[in-house]
């Protein structure tokens, strides 16, 4: 059954990045092959860098492995960097290296963020990596995800556009009077 509500809400198992207590949380279900989320990642970081601490922004893997062969694979790579401390670091370099996902280059992409490569090669084996990424998919199609990137703000499900400056102003209009006023 699915809702256009996350479910389940953010908790320890999500990647997250900013201020635990900020006003507005975007999730962005997304799929690092699928070029409408290549073309959402610049977006999201412009409105992390304009929202700062307004916002806390976190991201589950979304997967559309008939479209994207490589999708799945890249997903469980962020995830096998996650174990070295690493997430973000291996999320963004994926997502600017988005046209050579192969394993060949995914190992290369890790060892330029200073992953040890051997570990790394054995983490994308383990059964709690890639049923991360399961895990991920599942509770974006109990929460109506149906496409990505897929965004949602504050637990809920935004249908609304998200290129341009649209979801950065929408954020801002969703901020209390006081805080949008500074930003």
């Amino acid at each position: 059954m699915s809702s256009s509500f996350l479910t389940p809400s953010i908790g320890p198992q999500d990647h997250v990045y900013g201020n635990e207590n900020a006003v507005i949380e975007l999730v962005e279900y997304g799929d690092y092959q699928c070029p409408y989320c290549g073309r959402a990642y610049p977006i999201i970081k412009n409105i992390q860098e304009q929202l700062g601490s307004a916002l806390r922004f976190g991201f589950r893997n979304f997967p559309l492995s008939k479209v994207h062969p490589n999708a799945f694979d890249a997903a469980v790579a962020a995830e096998a960097a996650a174990l070295q401390g690493k997430f973000w670091e291996m999320h963004d370099i994926i997502f600017e290296n988005q046209h050579s996902l192969e394993l060949g280059n995914i190992v290369q992409l890790a060892r330029s963020i200073g992953l040890n490569t051997d570990r790394f090669k054995e983490d994308l084996q383990l059964p709690a990596v890639i049923g991360k990424v399961k895990s991920d998919f599942e509770s974006g199609v109990r929460s109506g995800v149906n496409r990505t990137p897929s965004f949602f703000i504050n637990g809920n499900l935004y249908t609304g556009d998200w290129q341009g400056v649209v979801l950065l102003e929408y954020l801002k209009n969703q901020l209390p009077h006081r805080l949008n006023g500074q930003l």
